[in-house]
Parts: C-alpha cells; structure tokens; sequence
C-alpha cells in the first residue's frame, strides 16, 4: 500500500554521549522538522554527561568528589536528582547499590586509566561507609560526612535515557522509544497500536545477540551483566560491577540482571543492586520492593537458567524466545 500524506513519518535520531551512542525512535506528521529535536536531545544527554562523569576532571561529580568532608556543596538540580534517588535505593537494598566506589572503580581498570596494583590494595583496604550514609542530599545542597568517592556508573546512563524520554515530551512526542547502550524507556504505543518490542541480549561476551524479547509501554528497562566489561585476573575474568563489602570486583554474580521500572534510572540502579545481592538474595529484594526482575543464571553444563519475579517475569512465558 503506497503512503499517503497524513501517514506518520519515521524517524530514528542518535547521537554520542558516555563513551557509547543515544538513540531515539518515533513517528510525526510528515510536517515536522527533527533538527530542533536532535540538538535538544544531544543537549540533554551532553549536561547529564557534563554533570555526572568519571571520566571529565572537571564534571560537577569529580568536583564534589574533591570537597572535603565536613562540606556542603550546592549542585545543579539533575546531579542532585540522581544523587537523592540512588541514596534512597542504596538504603532499600541494604547497601547492595552503593555510589561510593568511585576509588575502587578507577583502581582496577574501569575508569580513564589503567589497573593500578596500589589503588587496588587500597580500595581492598578500605573502611568503608555506604553511600547513604555518607552523604547527606536536601534539596541542591550535598553534605558529606564521611570520605565518598562517589561513582554514578550504575545509575547515570538510566538517568540520560529518562532526559531523552522528557525531551521528547517537551516536543509534544507522547509515543517514542529512547535509550542509551541497552538502557530503554518507552513512551506510549507503536503507531500500530502495539506496545515496543525490547531485547534482552544473551550474556554472552563473543557476540550480540537476544535472549529473549518482551514489549514495554510506558516503563523502562535496564540490564546489569558480566559480559560486555571486565578485566581478567590471575586468568579469571572480573565483572565491572564492584562488590561494595570488598572494594573488587564481583567473585559470583549472575550472568545477568533485567529490571523494568518506571524510569529508566531506578531500572538502571536497581539491576545493579540486584546483580551485587545474587540470585538468592537479590531474588528477596525483587519481590520485598515489587520489582519485575529477571536473572540469567549460568549453568554448570553451560545453559542459561532464567528466574523471573514480579508481575511481568514472574511468568517466564510471557517473554518471546
């Protein structure tokens, strides 16, 4: 059937930020011009990048990581955004997502530099306080009561999708899908009246490919696995996501973690704590905070068990192979 011109027009913008690409998918009048849009949505991802980076000396993070303790530093309204929801979080999950591990982070490779040996003594060393209870956030204002290196890798990707997602609103776009490396909001339906299709990627570090598939409307999606960074020790291969009670690496973990939330940012976050907590004890926290979760295990022989909980993976014939 050819295309009349009242029929949606497609359009599929990206752009860079966080060392990977943002994208954005929805459909308008034949009428309307993107450009005003890609410039404000690389806008928005450009000021949470330029807030909340490890890898930019000069982010607002890396500046609050600087001020010594015993200080109050007032911060833009987005940092402090981010900052106050992975406080609350870190307290839900019993500290199993925790901002603090800025040092240890840097000291075994995922940061700018290179494993540092003695960075890594130190950060195994280290007494610890968790994130929330070391900062204090009341409005823009951030105190900080205990030694924090704060690092927001488990939470700031999310956050930028959700900045994708507002700027689309502010276009009057109210169906869309936004996302960043994996990390996903959807707003609305499809044009045709069905909810987005999502992939969640199989675990495995040789190659993309999904999992499994499941759709998303008005909801968020963000995975947290072992497969895409790592560092390899002593012939063991180290997950980048850091086990706040050691200071390291995680030593066992699932192969992966997939959290639906109602935005992006606590998806982002709570994937992160689950995968820290386990199977066993993150499959607690799923179902004590209601969350829709699903782990992907690895098996002995080499299959992948998958263990859903809440209500949409609870059923794990409700995901299309």
């Amino acid at each position: 059937m050819s295309k009349t011109c009242t029929d949606p027009t497609r359009h599929a913008l990206n752009g860079p930020t966080m060392g990977t690409r943002w994208s954005a998918l929805f459909y308008t009048a034949p009428d309307f011009d993107p450009g005003p849009l890609q410039a404000a949505l690389q806008q928005a991802v450009d000021t949470v990048d330029a807030q909340m980076s490890t890898w930019q000396p000069d982010s607002t993070l890396m500046r609050l990581n600087r001020t010594p303790v015993g200080e109050t530093s007032v911060v833009p309204a987005e940092l402090a955004e981010v900052l106050a929801l992975g406080l609350r979080i870190g307290r839900a999950s019993g500290g199993a997502f925790d901002m603090g591990m800025g040092d240890a982070v840097r000291a075994w490779g995922f940061g700018p530099e290179a494993a540092d040996p003695q960075g890594i003594r130190g950060a195994l060393a280290a007494a610890r306080v968790p994130a929330h209870e070391a900062l204090e956030v009341d409005g823009h204002r951030v105190h900080k009561r205990s030694a924090i290196t704060l690092d927001l890798n488990g939470i700031a990707k999310g956050y930028g999708v959700d900045r994708l997602a507002e700027t689309l609103r502010v276009f009057g776009i109210t169906a869309g899908l936004v996302g960043i490396d994996g990390e996903m909001r959807a707003l609305g339906l499809h044009p045709d009246g069905h909810a987005w299709a999502i992939a969640i990627e199989a675990p495995a570090p040789e190659r993309r490919a999904p999992h499994a598939m499941l759709t998303l409307q008005d909801a968020a999606v963000a995975t947290s696995g072992d497969y895409r960074h790592w560092v390899t020790v002593q012939g063991r291969r180290l997950s980048h996501t850091m086990d706040p009670r050691r200071g390291a690496p995680l030593l066992s973990s699932p192969a992966s973690v997939t959290v639906i939330a109602r935005t992006c940012a606590e998806a982002d976050a709570w994937a992160t704590a689950l995968m820290v907590a386990g199977p066993d004890a993150g499959a607690t926290l799923a179902i004590r905070h209601g969350l829709s979760a699903l782990f992907l295990i690895r098996e002995d022989a080499g299959g992948i068990l998958s263990k859903g909980y809440g209500p949409l993976f609870a059923d794990s014939r409700a995901l299309s192979p």
